[in-house]
């Protein structure tokens, strides 16, 4: 079979490698691909926002199955153009994507399912937004309510900071459309955990829990990012509380989308906060996270092609997901500077050997590669050393080894990812 993957990114690239790996995959498509992913997948030049150009290529090119990367072009109704022309795609319509594209809908929808989340309120106006601070009190969070790129999260420690962030979303639109309306809501303890699901519109099959580290900085420190590093197996959530979470967060979350006449199949991503033992949810995504997705890819023994197939086709019931033992450790490299200014175009080395250590795999988030095959900075993160071992000690060690290989000017990277494991232990 043929198999389109939309996307560009790290994500993407862990993606269509585990996808080119299917004994029942005969070629991969990346759209728009990058010089990354072309070591896995031939790359056809149309933008993930180019909804009729990749239902175009889909037709043209006899590709069987699209699997969508990023959130934005869900949020803009591919899956449904894909749908119209019955075309097969994995992910959920603009309906199921508002999860992710509306944190004011995310939480309607989490009230009325009964899921625990954070008390909040929903404004278009800035006095009505800051009385509604002065309730909750500090330390508290402005999210703008649309898509953001990741960046629409403040946390505020008091509540001038909060008036700040209000002020700069609803009167500055510093996030244009995004922020025309905010979610104010209270501030949740705990430790994070990552929790993806595959559902097929009724039913779901629970993937291996993870852990981002948001901040640019060891100890959690510094402006939050896309994602500097992620691990898999997540301790903090226990064979028993997956099935708590997934039992009373996830499978309610889906039945509430069916009522609303939303046939949810794709990935639905709970972003959660656990402490003393109980999950709340702190947001919803739509799609594999990155970086989640590297090291889930890597531990991952089942054909993803089946898993989504079995949600494409509806019936992901009594399906047994496979996981290699261990543990896998992903490592973000990012430009100096992120996720404020960076360079880009800065010659980078080391990737091909960084590769080559037992377990590794180093996949491309922002790179691109010069006719005499120099590769070169082409974002913010950068790369993603991905390593699997027995153990979550020996997957750091690895990928912090094959990490020493790899140099640019500039180059950043946090030296702690998976600490809270290794913790633990």
């Amino acid at each position: 079979m043929k198999v389109l993957v939309v996307g560009s990114g790290g994500r993407e690239h862990a993606l269509a490698w585990k996808i080119a790996s299917d004994p029942r995959v005969d070629s991969v498509i990346a759209a728009p691909g990058s010089a990354g992913i072309a070591q896995v997948a031939a790359c056809a030049d149309v933008a993930v926002d180019d909804v009729e150009g990749l239902a175009r290529l889909a037709r043209d090119a006899g590709v069987d199955l699209t699997v969508v990367g990023p959130e934005a072009p869900l949020a803009a109704g591919l899956v449904d153009r894909f749908r119209a022309d019955g075309l097969r795609v994995f992910g959920p319509d603009a309906g199921g994507a508002r999860l992710e594209a509306s944190k004011a809908f995310m939480k309607q929808i989490l009230v009325d399912a009964g899921v625990a989340t954070a008390r909040y309120g929903e404004f278009g106006d800035v006095e009505a937004a800051r009385r509604f601070a002065r309730d909750l009190g500090a330390p508290l969070v402005v999210k703008a309510d649309g898509l953001a790129a990741g960046k629409g999260v403040v946390v505020c420690e008091d509540l001038e900071t909060a008036d700040q962030a209000i002020a700069s979303m609803l009167e500055q639109g510093v996030f244009g459309e995004a922020g025309r309306r905010v979610v104010v809501e209270e501030f949740l303890v705990g430790e994070e955990a990552s929790f993806i699901a595959l559902c097929d519109g009724r039913s779901v099959v629970a993937l291996a829990p993870s852990q981002d580290h948001k901040a640019v900085g060891d100890g959690d420190r510094g402006p939050n990012t896309g994602g500097m590093g992620a691990y898999s197996p997540a301790p903090v959530v226990d064979d028993a509380l997956a099935g708590e979470i997934t039992s009373t967060i996830i499978e309610p979350t889906v039945a509430t989308l069916r009522d609303r006449g939303i046939d949810y199949r794709g990935v639905l991503y709970a972003g959660l906060m656990i402490h003393e033992g109980k999950p709340k949810v702190l947001e919803y995504n739509v799609r594999f996270g990155d970086p989640e997705c590297q090291p889930l890819m890597v531990r991952l023994r089942s054909s993803l092609v089946d898993l989504i197939e079995g949600c494409v086709e509806g019936d992901v019931s009594g399906i047994e997901v496979e996981w290699n033992a261990g543990a896998a450790v992903c490592v973000v490299m990012a430009a100096g500077g992120y996720p404020g200014s960076y360079e880009k175009g800065t010659a980078i080395s080391g990737i091909e050997a960084a590769g080559a250590h037992e377990g590794v795999e180093v996949f491309h988030a922002g790179t691109t590669r010069d006719g005499d095959g120099t590769w070169r900075t082409a974002g913010g993160r950068v790369l993603g050393v991905t390593a699997g071992a027995d153990t979550v000690e020996t997957a750091v060690r690895r990928a912090y080894t094959a990490v020493e290989n790899i140099h640019w000017d500039g180059v950043h990277y946090r030296r702690d990812i998976a600490h809270r494991a290794l913790s633990r232990q």
